[in-house]
């Protein structure tokens, strides 16, 4: 007897619904799931239907495992993922780039892709998704419906379609239509072009609509680190710095914290950003513009004559933004912003770089928190065994060997991957009256390292190597981090 699966707590892969014809799914009703132990696992509202499962195995190329699901529950999931217009009809020749472009969207909502990149090739165009961090092929567009496909993107986004040989960049808010617009959460996308050999390749940034979600809860953070950050946001003056690469969720962190802020008590918060990823209601945010009318330094002067409690500046560019950050903080402003540094201590060096005076620094600066991703375990079928001496001594810590940690499987509810997410990893430099002194003295940033790890600082590694041991991700994982 198959086992009866609630259809809400799956994860479907895209490229396996793929593998099935719209209509072929919804009149049988068969949901393909995804790949687990090189079985292709589908719902079905009748599992013993052996005809149909000899035909999904024929479409998929490999054995079937069948899962009970209730009929209605399958109908809704299967309108979800395939949208009523490809299950019911076939869609008319002029709609086909518009049809591909929502399938492809729709496709990496499902995925909980941040990412989609179409690269066009000599053969047409290779879509992939970047997911929890990891690029993956998910299919191709024909090199006849390509330049279709571009110009929907660019319309959408507001783009010049005649333009082909320079770089453009616009935005959009996907909103799938039709009946089954209220299964697909609207998304905010940002798109960006760029003239290669075979074409344009375009880069859209899925961001879905509705920045209120984001809460320190979701962060990661170690229970000391995230009081630590906490009480940092309740000073009414300073400068909080997030320090990391592109793409180690410094902004996430930022609105998280501004969502903090606003639901401990009234402020009037602006942003200076570039661009706005998310909206966030009860916030004023401006918008850098390529004309140079809105840059940094000018917003920021502009801000300070409307009355802020809290400014976030999307990142510190330059000295001249630089010096109106500390400006604001030391006239009772807490100003939150991004720099580009490989560990918390070394944002000291960059603003000393920057030309901020050691004692300016010293005076303003009241966390700076280094932060990376890593992908989190599915909790629900990670793989558990014992470290190895080999990497017990990469994670720095030798006497770790046999201890247990945790290994991706793959199940219905991760898509067969064995990830689900991704997690923050975190350092974060408070410094105190004597940290303070010392930067003031301008001391070297080895020697206020060495000074913040007497005092308890819990470094990348070590959130890395807790994290692992807990669970939450891989021992590849942490190591990439400790790497780093």
């Amino acid at each position: 007897m198959a086992e009866t699966i609630d259809l809400s707590e799956v994860r479907i892969d895209p490229a396996c619904a793929a593998k099935l014809p719209a209509a072929f799914a919804l009149r049988r009703l068969v949901l393909p799931i995804c790949v687990v132990e090189d079985e292709f696992a589908v719902a079905m509202a009748d599992p013993a239907d052996e005809a149909t499962r000899a035909l999904v195995a024929r479409e998929a190329g490999r054995a079937v495992r069948a899962y009970q699901a209730d009929p209605t529950q399958l109908r809704e999931e299967l309108l979800r993922l395939y949208g009523e217009s490809r299950a019911t009809a076939s869609a008319p020749a002029a709609d086909e780039p518009v049809a591909a472009v929502d399938r492809i969207l729709r496709a990496a909502v499902l995925r909980h892709a941040s990412d989609v990149h179409f690269d066009p090739t000599q053969d047409g165009m290779r879509v992939r998704f970047r997911t929890d961090g990891e690029l993956e092929d998910v299919t191709t567009v024909s090199s006849a419906l390509q330049p279709a496909v571009t110009s929907r993107l660019k319309v959408m986004a507001g783009l010049d379609i005649a333009e082909r040989r320079a770089p453009q960049d616009g935005a959009f808010t996907w909103r799938l239509q039709g009946g089954d617009a209220r299964r697909v959460p609207p998304m905010d996308v940002r798109m960006a072009t760029l003239p290669v050999r075979h074409g344009e390749r375009i880069t859209l940034r899925l961001l879905e609509a509705g920045g209120e979600r984001l809460t320190l809860d979701s962060l990661g953070l170690a229970p000391s680190d995230r009081a630590a950050f906490e009480e940092v946001l309740e000073r009414p003056h300073g400068l909080v710095l997030l320090t990391g690469p592109t793409g180690s969720g410094k902004t996430t962190t930022l609105y998280a914290a501004i969502q903090m802020l606003l639901k401990r008590r009234a402020l009037n918060i602006l942003t200076v950003e570039d661009p706005i990823e998310y909206e966030i209601p009860g916030v004023g945010q401006a918008e850098v513009d390529g004309a140079d009318k809105v840059n940094f330094a000018k917003a920021l002067r502009s801000l300070l004559r409307h009355d802020p409690d809290v400014i976030m500046i999307g990142e510190i560019r330059d000295a001249e933004s630089l010096d109106t950050a500390v400006k604001a903080s030391l006239t009772g402003h807490l100003v939150l912003s991004t720099l580009h540094t490989n560990d918390a201590v070394s944002a000291v060096t960059r603003l000393a770089d920057m030309g901020l005076a050691p004692h300016l620094a010293a005076a303003t600066l009241r966390l700076a928190a280094a932060q990376r991703l890593v992908r989190a375990l599915c909790p629900h079928c990670r793989a558990e065994r014992a470290l190895e001496r080999a990497e017990a001594a990469a994670l720095g810590d030798a006497a770790l060997e046999g201890s247990t940690v945790w290994g991706p499987k793959g199940c219905l509810r991760c898509a067969g991957r064995g990830y689900s997410g991704r997690v923050g990893v975190f350092e974060l430099f408070a410094p105190d009256a004597e940290c303070a002194a010392a930067i003031a003295a301008g001391s070297h940033a080895r020697d206020l390292f060495a000074m913040a790890r007497r005092k308890g600082m819990r470094t990348l590694a070590d959130d890395a190597r807790a994290k692992c041991l807990a669970g939450v991700t891989t021992v590849s994982e942490a190591l990439r981090v400790v790497a780093q």
